[in-house]
């Protein structure tokens, strides 16, 4: 019997195999990603009432924490503030919310600061901002807001503002710990010292770059620090895209 010389070369059947194990790639990202939905559906219709509350229970110990005591509008504001809170509160267990909506609420927070008499206002609604971002971020993990992506050509970024206003502050390490560390909990001047390994003038640069760029806010003089709500808005960015990058670069 003749010797019959194989029809498929070792480079085509590598072809063929690398073509199968796309497909199998591709296949399971597909029902590992119907099962997520599965799991975050179930957890929405199950947990949701559960961490709607516990949001507000979180906002009302922080609103007592955090806000201004020794203010004569202190309580009057404080029943607004938690109202609020308890009111967006609820889209984590009615699972839905929009764009357009969050806007609204981030424009309602504005206008009841507009309305507050104190420059030290500022301490209670950056409060208040941290609280509702926190919920928003559990909404995007429930898959409860999707953000639409932004329609602004890119061309019409203003590139100097954006380096001075928002890449250069936080383009140092011991400036994204402290901003972290406040997005967290209010920190005293002792506590980032010992969490950047800082002291005096070091650390004090580090704050006055943060500070200059409105991302972080002190209570009053030689008072703890505070994230605002452009502080927060920025760290949750950067935390969406690295999370994004690092689950492309895991899952390929």
């Amino acid at each position: 019997m003749d010797h019959v010389e194989p029809s498929v070369t070792p480079d085509a059947l590598m072809h063929e195999i690398r073509e199968i194990r796309g497909d199998l790639k591709r296949f399971f990202e597909r029902t590992n990603q119907v099962h997520l939905q599965s799991i975050i559906s179930d957890l929405k219709h199950e947990y949701g009432d559960i961490l709607s509350k516990n949001h507000v229970e979180r906002a009302r110990e922080c609103l007592s924490s955090n806000m201004v005591h020794d203010c004569e509008m202190h309580d009057t504001c404080f029943q607004i503030l938690l109202n609020f809170l308890t009111a967006t509160s609820n889209h984590i267990n009615d699972g839905e919310i929009t764009d357009d909506l969050v806007r609204s609420y981030r424009a309602h927070i504005e206008e009841m600061r507009k309305k507050g008499p104190y420059q030290r206002c500022d301490i209670c609604f950056n409060e208040v901002r941290r609280l509702f971002e926190k919920q928003l971020d559990l909404m995007r993990s429930l898959g409860i807001l999707k953000q639409q992506e932004a329609s602004l050509p890119v061309m019409d970024y203003p590139e100097e503002k954006m380096v001075s206003g928002i890449i250069e502050p936080i383009a140092s390490t011991p400036r994204f710990q402290i901003l972290q560390a406040v997005s967290a909990e209010t920190k005293t001047f002792s506590d980032l010292s010992q969490l950047t390994k800082l002291r005096g003038g070091n650390l004090l640069f580090h704050m006055k770059k943060l500070q200059e760029a409105g991302m972080i806010i002190q209570r009053h003089e030689r008072g703890d620090y505070v994230i605002t709500d452009k502080g927060f808005r920025v760290l949750s960015a950067i935390r969406e895209v690295y999370a994004n990058i690092v689950s492309k670069e895991f899952g390929e």
